[in-house]
């Protein structure tokens, strides 16, 4: 993908099987090919070959292409389809040959039991949507399945969950390209949560900053003192209850801890910092409650599998567009 960012805007192509999840179709078309991403994306849907494409909830969509626009794809995405039966020898092959071009590949919910189908998969981790977890280890058993995972991002090729965990995968493809200001835009619009990990649980229950409740209202109160050395028990104290009893809580809501939530909000804050503005990563360090540099470094390393200096090259917004 040499040529994206800079000189077009990143092309997705949604392949619609036959059967095609049409809420997994959807949310990728709201996210990637809403008008406010113009600039950003380009979305295409494709199927088999042009035309109609049956979804599992009885009715049509319209495929604008066929499998030749996998061809032209930076981003391929496969969202679920049912039943899941393997795709034929030509999707296999457009796959395949999409992601040794170089372009990434990803599926959503039962989509993976493609890309399992075409051996892109083999020796990896992945999830899918955990009711066919069952099935899908039977069926490819050479796949490390996760399927207590809203998503997996293995670089070039990702998986993620099904339903609703598709826009916390999609916006985290928008914050992978473009930065966390651009995913937080594309939150809003959705009227999300801005963030939810990957390795969070494939758990239906909201957000606990969706609560209104003790809860959301801490959360709110350390956002606005990430640059101040926080704990649990501070944490616990600021909600009124016990430390293990605000944590048990929080951990059955937000499918974390309080502290690892806590480490998320200060990478994501440098994200913003290192996007939009020219302050020094010490600073910026400082700012976000991650103390030193160096410490930004390893948490970002770690979170984002890069430097704070190549994610501000790659990411930092123009001062006309501030």
């Amino acid at each position: 993908m040499t040529t994206w960012p800079h000189e077009r805007p990143h092309a997705v192509v949604a392949l619609a099987l036959p059967g095609v999840v049409a809420f997994d179709l959807a949310t990728a078309a709201q996210v990637f090919g809403f008008r406010d991403e113009a600039k950003r994306y380009s979305f295409t849907v494709c199927g088999l070959s042009p035309g109609p494409v049956p979804t599992s909830t009885g009715f049509d969509i319209e495929a604008a292409a066929g499998l030749a626009a996998l061809a032209k794809a930076d981003t391929v995405i496969v969202p679920g389809f049912y039943p899941t039966v393997d795709p034929d020898a030509a999707v296999r092959a457009a796959l395949r040959s999409a992601h040794d071009r170089g372009a990434r590949v990803a599926s959503v919910c039962l989509g993976a039991f493609a890309l399992a189908a075409t051996g892109l998969l083999d020796g990896r981790r992945a999830t899918t949507h955990w009711r066919e977890a069952d099935e899908f280890r039977r069926r490819y058993p050479s796949v490390w399945l996760d399927p207590d995972v809203l998503f997996v991002d293995g670089g070039t090729i990702l998986t993620g969950a099904g339903q609703s965990a598709s826009i916390d995968f999609y916006i985290h493809l928008v914050r992978t390209d473009f930065g966390a200001e651009a995913a937080d835009a594309v939150a809003r619009r959705m009227v999300v949560a801005a963030h939810r990990a990957g390795d969070q649980a494939q758990d239906p229950r909201r957000d606990v900053r969706n609560d209104s409740d003790h809860l959301a209202r801490t959360l709110e109160w350390a956002i606005e003192r990430l640059h101040q050395p926080l704990s649990l028990t501070d944490l616990a104290r600021r909600a009124g209850m016990p430390a293990r009893t605000f944590s048990r809580r929080f951990r059955e809501r937000a499918g974390m801890t309080p502290m690892r939530w806590l480490s998320w909000q200060r990478v994501l804050e440098a994200q913003r910092l290192l996007e939009k503005t020219d302050l020094p990563v010490d600073h910026i360090a400082e700012r976000c409650g991650l103390g030193t540099a160096g410490n930004l470094r390893l948490h970002m390393a770690r979170e984002l599998g890069t430097t704070p200096t190549d994610y501000r090259r790659a990411h930092r917004v123009p001062v006309a567009q501030l």
